[in-house]
């Protein structure tokens, strides 16, 4: 019985934190279409033939707005947010994360077997779906950008900047840093909301502000692969021929 109870817990919870997430990601989408159109009209006026900027492009990492820099779109904004969820990346580390728990048989309730690497496999994923929704979701309402923009060409150091300022902050609608207020609500909201249905030995409030920790470690860890796989890949690709 209480395994059954535990099991149905889970599966209550992950569908009230996707169900929260995707409504707040619906909602953000709307509000990004509205407000991408409304910049864009004002915008127009003085825009130049200049190029636009895409994540791979050389970026300033300071606190002054991008020149060439143009707002998220509603559907970009969703398409963060399936590859920041079930991206290949993603899902490599939800492999890792999963298998190391298993290894150390954490949470103990799972087991250190098959069946509990699937369960925290599903449990990392759930998470890092509802986390990334409430951030896409609530940062469209003034306009946050959750994407991470590279520092491609630039000294080694300023690219290490980079990474970290865009773990803490966000581009606005005109192309300025400031606090991802987005992803200070969704990382812990999303880790102290699972509270509920999580496994005993991990539903507790140290273990959520750990949790909340190793998010922001995370995020850090994502922009550095996000920043410098794609001149790895090069390399590797000239090591070939």
């Amino acid at each position: 019985m209480k395994k059954f109870a535990s099991a149905r817990g889970i599966k209550t919870g992950t569908a009230i934190r996707l169900g929260l997430g995707f409504c707040l990601l619906a909602a953000g989408m709307l509000r990004t279409d509205i407000a991408s159109a409304q910049s864009a009209q004002i915008a127009e006026k003085d825009r130049t033939d200049q190029p636009v900027p895409s994540s791979d492009a050389r970026t300033n990492s300071s606190t002054e707005p991008l020149t060439t820099y143009r707002p998220i779109t509603g559907t970009q904004r969703v398409e963060w947010f399936f590859v920041s969820s079930v991206g290949p990346e993603s899902l490599a580390a939800g492999l890792f994360s999963a298998g190391f728990g298993t290894a150390i048989d954490k949470p103990v309730e799972y087991g250190p077997s098959w069946p509990g690497f699937a369960k925290r496999y599903g449990m990392r994923l759930t998470g890092v779906a509802t986390g990334n929704a409430i951030e896409a979701g609530t940062g469209a309402l003034w306009g946050e950008d959750p994407r991470y923009f590279r520092a491609s060409g630039q000294p080694f150091g300023s690219r290490l900047r980079n990474i970290a300022v865009l773990t803490f902050m966000a581009r606005r609608p005109d192309g300025h840093l400031a606090p991802a207020y987005a992803r200070y609500l969704a990382i812990p909201g999303n880790n102290f909301l699972s509270l509920t249905w999580r496994a005993d030995s991990e539903a507790t409030t140290n273990a959520a502000l750990t949790r909340t920790i190793l998010g922001f470690a995370a995020r850090m860890g994502s922009n550095t692969f996000q920043e410098f796989w794609p001149d790895a890949r090069k390399y590797l690709k000239l090591g070939r021929k």
